[in-house]
């Protein structure tokens, strides 16, 4: 039996209430007052029961999870480090949008992460187990209520936080399903991107689904020697394999599919690498989402990656749109805080201070 309130999907949480003698159809307004951050206080629970109310709050906790460590860049962007029922924790972001009244949050899937990116800052925390789907609505509360606490709307939802989601499929499916619903977190399906390394029967999975998200694939390189270095899981889902999963959920979802790159000084940034990026794309609907990479000091194989600098990086995507591919920078955010993927969670495991928190 789920031990806090974001665990119960809703039908769960209206079968409990029938055997307590009420309605079930007072699990929908509860789940959404929830999901929006209003915990039980809110205008929707006010016109549940009181003694529905009384017994909930005597059996069910409202949240396994406590933020215990945040953090605010001049830019606006928030990295909160949750704490979960068992004392592990994880990350989750809030980004400011272009419009001062929205905003994009990022979720984490994981307690760390198996994959072994060389240039992220999680893989060096190993893994340690999946999230269930409450423990990812966790994430979404919190991120909501840091929202509204400074005049904004959480209008997007990214999974590309800590870990896999492919790995952890079924709660991040059971958790965006909640997110999305009209009824329940309000955000729309198409809002949001649910992110991969490349794992293909990941993708294949969610093509399969009913849940019409978009997806993001983190490809950071045009050849599969160069990819295989940097994650290891390409050596056994190679770049032609990832891109006809692709070809797959588009198939299903005719939408552009955005690829992740990430540009490493002197790894994938040059000309060549880039033309070849290019052609693999091809006449395909994507968009390259070109990242600057935010340091994190020596990888797991002992290397050091940089950033690339900006003549090359601009050099990379004039490339790209030459070819006709849609190519964008996105915004880089947090640069005086650990903004990169587990990087405040490894300050913390460390006992260092913060940075610069709020």
């Amino acid at each position: 039996m789920p031990s806090a309130l974001p665990d119960y999907a809703p039908a769960e949480l209206g079968e409990l209430f029938t055997s307590w003698g009420f309605k079930p159809t007072h699990a929908i307004p509860l789940l959404r007052d929830l999901l929006a951050g209003n915990g039980l206080e809110g205008s929707e629970s006010r016109r549940v029961p009181a003694k529905l109310l009384q017994r909930l709050e005597a059996t069910v906790l409202r949240s396994s999870a406590s933020v215990v460590m945040r953090q605010v860049a001049n830019d606006g962007t928030t990295k909160l480090l949750l704490r979960l029922a068992d004392g592990a924790t994880v990350e989750t972001v809030l980004m400011p949008d272009f419009r001062a009244d929205r905003a994009a949050g990022c979720l984490s899937s994981q307690v760390g992460c198996a994959m072994g990116c060389d240039f992220c800052a999680t893989t060096k925390s190993g893994f340690q187990r999946h999230l269930t789907a409450g423990e990812i609505l966790e994430q979404f509360i919190a991120l909501r209520r840091e929202a509204t606490a400074v005049g904004r709307t959480l209008q997007t939802i990214v999974f590309m936080g800590m870990g896999e989601p492919m790995l952890n499929l079924p709660a991040v499916i059971a958790a965006a399903e909640r997110i999305a619903n009209n009824r329940l977190g309000g955000i729309g399906a198409r809002q949001v991107t649910v992110s991969t390394v490349g794992i293909v029967p990941g993708i294949d999975a969610l093509s399969a689904s009913t849940l019409n998200v978009n997806l993001a694939v983190s490809l950071h390189a045009s050849d599969d020697a160069t990819r295989a270095g940097l994650i290891p899981v390409g050596t056994r889902y190679p770049i032609g394999d990832v891109m006809a999963a692709v070809d797959r959920f588009q198939a299903r979802r005719p939408r552009p599919v955005t690829i992740q790159y990430c540009l490493l000084a002197g790894v994938n940034d040059a000309p060549g690498q880039a033309h070849q990026l290019a052609k693999l794309v091809g006449s395909r609907r994507i968009h390259v989402n070109l990242l600057r990479y935010n340091s994190t000091g020596t990888s797991l194989r002992g290397q050091e990656y940089l950033p690339s600098n900006d003549e090359a990086s601009e050099g990379f995507a004039a490339v790209l749109r030459d070819h006709g591919v849609v190519a964008h920078f996105r915004r880089s955010r947090g640069k005086d805080i650990d903004a990169a993927c587990g990087q405040l969670r490894r300050r913390q495991e460390s006992n260092a201070t913060p940075s610069r928190a709020a």
